[in-house]
């Protein structure tokens, strides 16, 4: 399982993110951003909820 990372912090590695629930489960319509090096990950739509890598960026 991927690690999960509080928005603010600055992305582990670039790729796709994906907003996930606070235990880490899926949640319905998540956010799903492009992170670049070096880029903090943005808010999520509710609070408590993180971001989950889900890939490398797709062109």
């Amino acid at each position: 399982m991927a690690k999960k990372q509080k928005p603010g912090e600055i992305a582990d590695r670039p790729g796709e993110y994906e907003e996930r629930g606070p235990r880490g489960g899926q949640v319905d319509k998540p956010r799903v951003v492009t992170i670049d090096p070096g880029d903090r990950l943005p808010p999520t739509q509710e609070p408590d909820r993180t971001w989950e890598r889900v890939g490398p960026r797709k062109p």
